[in-house]
């Protein structure tokens, strides 16, 4: 996602980006109240392109990550999209730049944050030459982070055997889900484009709707109403939580469940599902579970990239599942590129005008389409012996 370069915002008569800070460790909870020429203030090691493109479509003045945009860990794709979209980013600030006061008017030069006359944080300000650079470093260490995910795997496969194997511990549900098809829809990459472009499916297969948290309002913009709405609940709106969906709230392992108090607060009903993974990958096991004929997923991580911008443990988690759900899966990530409409307008017009002409023809042929036309040209013979009465008669 691009956007192109714009004036970054200024104090009168003093150089660098100014604005209003809005503070919060958590990126997708910053982006919901995040305004443009404000200034984003994150703790987000590694920002992930879905991250980078929720903060560009706020349009801040600047971003100011207390750790660093990238570590060297794998080549993610976040910086570059915010620095791309002409916004100054200033990583590595430290937990310091965390202690802005909410609101409050700050002030960058680079690297540099001032909140008045006060020093709060110095950091990199990077562009396009330093993330090139940080990502050509990174892409040197993947092979630590392949053999790292190789491990991580056998730990998952142990810790979740009989969920993965068994589908032990997947609770009950009232959506009947049974030999139908259901479409699950995560706000990842290029969601919009593919649920636009799924809608003809949609309205022909009618599947179960599924979203994963914030997926849920995916589907409620796209004029649909959710199913089922499964997740940790952390960035799904009352709206959603509130419209009818079954509510599925994905619990730890060790049985935190941060999601419960917020759904018990709206008063929904509700089951829990306990499991390690991510909840992306706990709505495919729910779904294969209770017998889902085929599973649509619009959103959802699927590449290399994808998997290490979740995490080792997410890489484990969404690896093994889709080894579970097997043939049953359908990936529409990209469906929306792989065709685009190319009948122009005006090619259109002709072909329709094409139509119309063979249609006459094979009227003319026939006894009564000779008829038909012949009572046409009486009727517009009349019309016209009219008009030429009416501005003979004027004249």
């Amino acid at each position: 996602m691009r956007l192109s370069p714009r004036r970054r915002a200024t104090l009168p008569d003093e150089p660098g980006t100014a604005g209003p800070a809005r503070v919060d460790p958590r990126t997708k909870t910053l982006t919901k109240r995040l305004k443009p020429g404000d200034i984003a203030v994150i703790d987000h090691l590694d920002i992930d392109r879905v991250s980078a493109e929720a903060l560009v479509a706020c349009q801040p003045a600047a971003v100011l990550n207390a750790a660093r945009s990238t570590s060297g860990r794998y080549p993610n794709l976040g910086p570059e999209i915010i620095v791309g979209a002409g916004i100054t980013l200033v990583d590595d600030l430290g937990p310091d730049v965390m202690t802005l006061t909410e609101g409050h008017v700050v002030r960058v030069l680079d690297g540099t944050v001032r909140e008045g006359d006060r020093i709060v944080a110095e950091g990199i300000e990077q562009t396009h030459e330093t993330i090139a650079t940080n990502l050509e470093a990174a892409r040197a260490g993947l092979s630590v982070q392949l053999e790292s995910f190789a491990a991580n795997t056998m730990d998952y496969l142990r810790r979740e055997r009989d969920l993965l194997l068994d589908g032990v511990g997947v609770p009950e549900i009232v959506t009947p889900i049974d030999g139908r098809h259901v479409l699950i829809v995560v706000r990842g990459y290029h969601y919009k484009e593919d649920l636009a472009t799924l809608r003809p499916y949609i309205v022909e297969y009618r599947p179960v709707l599924l979203g994963v948290d914030g997926g849920a309002d995916a589907i409620l913009e796209a004029g649909w109403s959710p199913d089922l709405i499964v997740g940790d609940m952390d960035s799904v709106s009352d709206k959603a939580l509130t419209c009818g969906a079954e509510i599925v709230v994905h619990a730890y392992r060790d049985g935190r469940a941060p999601g419960l108090e917020r759904v018990g607060m709206l008063g929904v009903k509700h089951v829990v599902f306990p499991a390690t993974g991510t909840s992306e990958d706990v709505a495919m096991l729910l779904a294969d579970d209770k017998g889902a004929e085929l599973i649509v997923a619009v959103g959802t991580h699927a590449t290399l990239v994808e998997f290490l911008d979740k995490g080792r443990s997410g890489m484990a988690s969404t690896f093994l599942t889709r080894l579970r759900v097997g043939s049953k899966l359908v990936d529409a990530k990209g469906v929306s590129r792989l065709y685009r409409h190319r009948i122009s307008n005006i090619q259109l017009t002709w072909l329709v005008l094409a139509g119309l002409l063979a249609l006459a023809v094979a009227l003319a042929a026939t006894a009564a389409g000779q008829t038909m036309f012949g009572l046409i040209g009486a009727r517009l013979d009349d019309v016209f012996s009219w008009v030429g009465a009416l501005f003979g008669g004027g004249a």
